[in-house]
């Protein structure tokens, strides 16, 4: 008898149908509910989430530093560097500019019955706000803080900035040795990488587990029937990340000579466990190596990934413009054309501030609210259905920098063809 192979994408889509399921049940059995979160699903979830950090560290650390030493050129380096930046900015201002657009045209704050809203507890994110802004003093603050007085301290915080700052520096060091010098370093951190990627595909088969857990936990704590008042917010926002998705990056894909249905078909299963979890952090091992073997050189990927999870946050900035506007609308302010223009280079500015920062969405908007005299207190209305709203975003944000490595690859002249196109004939088998 052949035995049946469930490939992972099912197996996660499986346990996050089981887990809506009984997070339903949990959420009509109160008395059941606080026990069976707090001593089983919680830390089955955290049990995930965990793992995946453990080995984010390590892979971005030794991959970027072998992928640093193979361009050897530090003029290389810098030009990858600068057109990284350059498209990144682009690409998130598109975004703002499209949520601007898309809350304008549907309105989803217009009509919503404030009093059959239910504030949430945003205390922690405010206090995260104060203390980011206390820190905060321009260009030169953001240019220190990039840089770490200790590299085992921003290993520990899980610092992804510093730690790319380090390892770019490393890398070129290591470098402009002699072959005979660096070939035993670059063995080793070969072979670092090499077994971390052997550990992703390991924990991966503790995935379904987590994605249970973590969606029975926030349908059991919110349900469904949070949503109702604010199903306009939540209809236009996966609106919203479909239409960037499709359209946005689907044109700058067929720009590239790309296809974005390929890059979502490549990506089916990291796209599934990123909106399971609502975390980025679980499926960047993976999207390194897939966007590798698509074609993409080591030297690339491994640059631009890591520095995307903090600059390229497609998903996060467009939901970013339209809980802006939401507010505004609850509240019946009407912005003028110098606020809106303003909060779009106000969240320019924050986002990237603030990159890596827990709970990033709402203290970027903390942050910016203030700046065109939206009440911040807003934001309390929004917070129980934002754990809904993040998993589709961090899909997005999945499928912006796995397109920007493809984008920036080929703008480097440095794509591999033949090698995606393989990749290509192995996905119709």
């Amino acid at each position: 008898m052949k035995k049946v192979k469930i490939s992972l994408a099912w197996q996660i889509l499986i346990a996050l149908v089981l887990g809506i399921g009984f997070g339903t049940f949990l959420h009509n059995h109160p008395e059941l509910q606080a026990n069976i979160i707090k001593d089983y699903l919680k830390p089955a979830g955290q049990i995930f989430i965990t793992l995946i950090k453990m080995i984010v560290v390590p892979i971005v650390i030794s991959t970027l530093i072998l992928g640093i030493a193979g361009v050897g050129d530090s003029k290389k380096l810098g030009t990858l560097g600068v057109k990284t930046i350059v498209y990144f900015e682009i690409i998130t201002t598109v975004a703002i500019v499209v949520g601007l657009v898309l809350a304008n045209v549907f309105h989803p704050g217009i009509g919503v019955d404030m009093s059959a809203l239910h504030a949430s507890d945003i205390s922690q994110y405010q206090h995260t706000t104060e203390s980011v802004q206390a820190e905060s003093h321009g260009i030169f603050h953001t240019i220190l803080s990039l840089i770490p007085s200790n590299m085992f301290g921003a290993m520990v915080n899980g610092n992804m900035l510093q730690i790319i700052f380090f390892s770019v520096f490393f890398g070129i060091a290591l470098a402009s040795l002699p072959v005979e010098k660096k070939q035993p370093l670059l063995n080793i951190l070969d072979a670092v990488a090499e077994s971390m990627f052997k550990v992703t595909n390991t924990i991966m088969m503790y995935a379904p587990v987590g994605v249970f857990a973590l969606i029975s936990v926030t349908v059991a704590t919110f349900g469904f029937a949070s949503l109702i008042p604010l199903a306009k917010l939540v209809g236009l926002v996966y609106f919203a990340i479909l239409f960037f998705g499709i359209i946005v990056l689907g044109g700058v894909a067929k720009f590239c000579n790309l296809n974005i249905f390929t890059i979502i078909k490549i990506l089916k299963d990291e796209l599934i466990l990123a909106f399971s979890t609502a975390s980025s952090e679980t499926v960047l091992p993976r999207i390194m190596q897939k966007m590798e073997a698509y074609g993409a050189p080591k030297a690339i990927s491994s640059f631009v990934i890591p520095t995307g999870y903090s600059f390229n946050l497609d998903g996060s900035t467009l939901y970013q413009s339209i809980a802006a506007i939401f507010i505004a609308q609850l509240y019946g302010i009407d912005l003028t054309i110098t606020q809106q223009v303003t909060l779009v280079f106000t969240l320019m500015v924050t986002s990237k501030g603030i990159a890596g920062v827990p709970g990033v969405s709402f203290v970027v908007l903390l942050a910016t609210l203030g700046s065109v005299g939206i009440p911040l207190e807003g934001l309390a209305f929004i917070a129980g259905v934002d754990r809904i709203l993040d998993m589709a975003r961090t899909a997005l944000n999945v499928i912006g920098n796995s397109l920007a490595v493809l984008v920036i690859s080929k703008w480097e002249n440095q794509f591999d063809e033949e090698k995606a196109q393989q990749y290509e004939l192995s996905l119709k088998k």
